[in-house]
């Protein structure tokens, strides 16, 4: 099992904020930002937190686990 950020990438695109707008909005680096975009990409809770923080979510509205079988 993994985590894809998909739903974080296509909330950002539904709410037209850029990727810089969200790590300086989530106090985050945009180097984090970048490698969520690749395949199982392992973040801390402490960093999806500041996320659903500054987004106004859930860690389900940004977060989906897939099977990798």
């Amino acid at each position: 099992m993994a985590a894809s950020f998909k739903k974080l990438f296509k909330l950002l695109i539904d709410r037209d904020m850029k990727k810089k707008e969200l790590a300086e909005k989530a106090g985050i680096s945009i180097a984090t930002i970048t490698k969520m975009g690749k395949d199982g990409a392992v973040v801390s809770s402490e960093v999806l937190v500041k996320i659903c923080s500054a987004l106004g979510c859930t860690m389900d509205d940004i977060v989906e686990i897939i099977d990798q079988a």
